[in-house]
């Protein structure tokens, strides 16, 4: 999985962002301990949540 930044994440609109929430969730539950694909998963989602959660602050 590749790592999904704030950056990439600021052009997304909401809808877009929940689907990659959900994919990206989909590969953490996917991933063995210890790999990178585990954590990039939990990297993006923690990424994605900053992005939602900063949106809900300014619309």
């Amino acid at each position: 999985m590749k790592l999904l930044t704030r950056f990439e994440l600021a052009a997304k609109n909401k809808t877009e962002l929940h689907g990659l929430l959900r994919n990206s969730f989909n590969e953490l539950a996917k991933s063995k301990p210890d790999t990178y694909q585990r954590r990039n998963a939990l990297a993006s989602i923690e990424n994605i949540q900053q992005e939602i959660g900063s949106r809900v602050l300014r619309p």
